[in-house]
């Protein structure tokens, strides 16, 4: 129940009691004001006093002393007792201490000399009481001519006036102090409800920048005439300029480093500057360093502790996002590595996997520049498959030269963060580039380097530790494909290449009759017949026949073109087909292979040749047609006498 107040509850003179009481105590406290001290304040209430009372105040000397005796002020200085005022003043110390014992006031005459003089003089103490409680706050002393002693009833009012002076003066200083005490609880409450927002918002934040962002917003408002900065210690790239990447030295005088290493707040001033380094700190490592520079400012403890305190929240948000962000980045890693492993598995064509692996590194790591070579171990020779440099297409490099040749010698992947600060190892990739960032590794199969890739960027430091470490992962899937196209593609040229010869079988030779019959207008077939070929056999045996089948397979070779192709059609006959050609031209090519293989075979021999030509015109257009009419012209040139061409 709220309880009710009367009138009478209201007491003026305790409510004044009560106020002397707690003003005394705070004068009497010592820790008010350690940078004045009770004298100071007893010596102001005089002065106030003084002011006040300056009509008022009895003839004599006036002194003023404090609760343990000791004289802070005697006046008046011009009269002719105040050259004997020290004189008289140790008459009255033994009478101010008695006073300040017992609290009363005392009067004694003392006969004095002075310069052969006698006279009477008037001793008074009036003892100045802040608080029944609080003992004796200051004495009165007064020393005037007998014949001119002041009645004590005055002396005493004198000290009233002087209490009550002293009382506003106290008043005034108690004000101050509340004052004070006020702005400091109010910025002190202010300053935590800040700390405590600015974790909120810290916490609250799941991306680096973010983080990053709000802690140097945060710093920013907390100290605004201060210089922050943040140095990171990883490789981490930023766009505010207030987050800088941390060069370590050996020099045990920066405060960075030492704050770094310490793992503790470090403190430098030096000509009015100071220069705050406080470690950012998560739960696994240091991550950096905050440098704080202030010029004409002085820094308390409590707002150094806070700053480490902030610094603390800072690192752990950042080490949450940053492992936020590691997460999402190995996930779209695994779905990266996924992904290009995925299209890889879909062709077995080696261009194919050259160019979409090509294009696939340059978006995935935003590189300017893509190689990729092919080592020839044979030749010790790196060989270019790819480059979005055309200059370099097909380009030959010896196994030695450049980056490629430090990985070949090492089989470990190698990162340059600025070409132009490296001048070991030459490149001919990065010099036509311009690119001063690079990242490269070998593609290794079964430990032997098949090949190499590098990435390169015209800006330095452009290529992260990660992209470093992804790019070795995607690279042995990359291998892996290349490896398994080159073992198809080799495989799909054994399966359509005689053995003994080098020439097509004759089933890939049907299926590009046939595709081309599709696309192309018309065509030529040459079908060629080594004649005798079996006393050939039965003469020098079957290993000069495989001799001869060989020679004559390469006279061919070196009369078509490349897009002709030349097939071993069965046993000693061989067969060309020669896209978008006439019959009269088909027939000159037969010639001069009948003309070469009479003049070059060892032991020698000769060839009959039938040619046949298709049209797309014709009624029927078929492979099984077209051999049908060689076949008929070679068997007429076989009647003919043979070493002759026949067109049918």
């Amino acid at each position: 129940m709220m309880k009710e107040i009367r009138p009478h509850d209201y007491d003026a003179n305790s409510i004044m009691k009560q106020s002397m009481h707690e003003l005394s105590f705070f004068l009497t406290s010592g820790n008010a004001f350690p940078e004045s001290g009770l004298p100071a304040i007893l010596e102001e209430g005089f002065r106030l006093w003084r002011s006040e009372a300056d009509e008022s105040v009895p003839k004599g000397i006036l002194m003023l002393f404090d609760g343990q005796g000791s004289c802070l002020v005697h006046e008046p200085a011009d009269t002719q007792w105040d050259s004997r005022s020290w004189t008289t003043a140790k008459l009255l110390l033994p009478v101010v201490l008695e006073a300040c014992k017992s609290g009363k006031q005392e009067r004694m005459l003392q006969s004095l000399e002075y310069e052969g003089e006698a006279y009477e003089a008037c001793l008074s103490v009036v003892p100045i009481m802040l608080d029944q409680t609080q003992g004796c706050a200051a004495v009165f002393g007064f020393i005037q001519p007998a014949n001119e002693a002041s009645d004590m009833a005055v002396l005493h009012s004198c000290a009233l006036h002087y209490r009550a002076c002293l009382h506003r003066h106290l008043e005034h200083l108690y004000i101050q102090h509340l004052t004070r005490e006020q702005v400091a609880a109010e910025k002190e409450a202010a300053r935590r409800e800040a700390m405590l927002q600015a974790t909120k918002r810290l916490h609250d934040q799941i991306h680096v920048v973010a983080v990053l962002n709000e802690f140097m917003n945060t710093l920013e408002l907390l100290y605004p005439h201060s210089n922050v900065e943040l140095l990171l210690s990883q490789d981490y790239s930023h766009a505010d300029a207030r987050v800088q990447l941390m060069t370590f030295t050996h020099d045990m005088n920066d405060i960075c480093a030492v704050a770094f290493m310490s793992g503790e707040a470090a403190l430098r001033q030096e000509e009015g500057r100071m220069t705050i380094a406080v470690p950012i700190t998560g739960k696994q490592a240091t991550y950096g360093v905050l440098r704080l520079t202030t010029v004409g400012m002085e820094w308390e403890e409590d707002e150094l502790a806070d700053m480490e305190m902030l610094a603390e929240t800072a690192g752990t948000a950042f080490e949450n996002a940053k492992l936020y962000e590691q997460s999402n980045q190995l996930i779209n890693e695994l779905q990266l590595i996924n992904e290009l492993t995925r299209r890889l598995n879909q062709s077995l064509q080696l261009k194919d996997i050259i160019e979409f692996t090509t294009t696939d590194l340059l978006q995935i790591f935003k590189a300017d520049y893509c190689c990729m070579l092919q080592y020839c171990k044979e030749d010790n020779e790196f060989i270019v498959l790819s480059s979005n440099k055309p200059e370099l297409l097909h380009e030959r490099l010896n196994g030695d030269y450049g980056f490629c040749g430090k990985i070949l010698q090492t089989k470990e992947a190698l990162i340059v963060s600025d070409y132009s600060e490296r001048t070991a190892v030459s490149s001919k990739f990065m010099t036509l580039t311009g690119s001063h960032s690079l990242i490269a590794t070998p593609m290794l199969v079964h430990a032997e380097v098949l090949g190499v890739i590098l990435l390169t960027h015209r800006r330095p430091h452009f290529f992260s530790y990660d992209n470093y470490k992804l790019l070795q992962v995607l690279a042995t899937h990359i291998g892996l494909a290349i490896t398994n196209a080159s073992l198809h593609s080799e495989m799909r040229r054994m399966a359509i290449t005689d053995h003994l010869t080098g020439l097509h079988a004759r089933h890939f030779l049907d299926e590009q009759i046939q595709a081309r019959q599709r696309q192309d207008e018309l065509g030529a077939l040459i079908l060629v017949d080594i004649d005798h070929f079996k006393e050939v056999n039965d003469t020098y045996g079957h290993q000069i026949g495989d001799k001869i089948l060989t020679q004559v397979s390469s006279i061919i070779r070196s009369v078509i073109r490349d897009s002709d192709i030349a097939a071993r059609w069965g046993g000693e006959e061989l067969a060309v087909y020669l896209p978008s050609v006439t019959t009269g031209q088909a027939y000159r090519i037969a010639e001069r292979i009948r003309t070469q293989v009479s003049s070059q075979t060892d032991p020698g021999v000769t060839v009959s040749c039938g040619v046949s030509e298709w049209h797309f015109e014709d009624g029927k257009v078929s492979v099984e047609a077209l051999f049908y009419r060689a076949d008929m012209a070679l068997y007429k040139a076989k009647k003919s006498g043979r070493n002759h061409v026949q067109v049918g």
